[in-house]
């Protein structure tokens, strides 16, 4: 993996720092896709890993496109199909690979999440912004479109009306109007921004990890699902959930009022 995306662990929650503060830690130009799903698939392989906080080194989350990558583009040199593969192949990958990422991820938005950078955070399962945040879906000051599924996260975060006010305009909202729109959990001191997430991510670490696991896909399924096809997905999960030794502790610790001790 590179240097632009940083992955430390403690005990059961990995933090993921992108981290070229210098350019505002964009998503194109560079190794980013590639280090993301290196990362998503490290995770995957490692049982220990309950939660992921994910932010950005220096003062921004992400800017989301490199304009040098988007002057190459535009500049004729490069044709329209190469341009479609160049998406299909690199950034569209993020958010299918984090959709399907079992572990729950914390968006800890440090500062500015801009196009492709706000779309970052809303593949992600929970936001909680610093003070010092700020988002725009601006795509549409640039001539072009919101090309790696914003399109589809933002309007199942904050409704059509107001993804399509922040897609048409491409208006920039500060955090305390992201959370008013239910864009972000919770908004912080930039101070504790780091802690807060960590505070998050070990309340969800000390739930039985099947549990959560199968909790995220649920949530995920439902946001494209009939209630019927839901339902029947949540009997077969329920079913496993059973049978589980983390279950069996829960109630037995229940029932001796005790605190339970779950070991994944």
């Amino acid at each position: 993996m590179s240097n632009f995306l940083l992955y430390e662990q403690q005990g059961p929650v990995v933090t993921l720092t992108m981290n070229e503060p210098q350019r505002r830690n964009p998503l194109t130009g560079n190794t980013a896709v590639s280090d993301f799903l290196e990362a998503i698939d490290r995770i995957h392989d490692d049982r220990s890993v309950r939660a992921v906080i994910l932010t950005g080194a220096g003062t921004a989350f992400s800017s989301g496109g490199d304009i040098k990558d988007m002057e190459r583009q535009s500049s004729g040199s490069v044709g329209g199909m190469q341009i479609r593969q160049e998406y299909r192949t690199g950034i569209q990958r993020l958010p299918l690979a984090l959709f399907n990422l079992e572990v729950p991820v914390i968006a800890a938005v440090n500062g500015a999440a801009i196009g492709a950078g706000m779309d970052l955070a809303c593949m992600c399962d929970v936001r909680i912004a610093s003070e010092h945040a700020k988002f725009a879906e601006s795509f549409v000051k640039l001539g072009i479109i919101p090309g790696d599924g914003g399109a589809w996260l933002l309007p199942r975060l904050i409704g059509l009306s107001r993804a399509s006010e922040l897609s048409f305009t491409g208006d920039v909202i500060g955090a305390q109007q992201a959370l008013d729109w239910g864009l972000v959990s919770r908004v912080v001191p930039a101070d504790q921004l780091l802690a807060s997430a960590n505070e998050l991510a070990a309340r969800i670490a000390a739930n039985p990890p099947h549990a959560v696991r199968l909790t995220k896909r649920l949530l995920r399924e439902a946001m494209h699902s009939r209630l019927d096809t839901l339902l029947e997905m949540a009997a077969s999960f329920q079913a496993l959930s059973h049978q589980t030794d983390d279950h069996r502790e829960a109630v037995t610790a229940f029932l001796e009022k005790r605190p339970p001790v779950f070991k994944g």
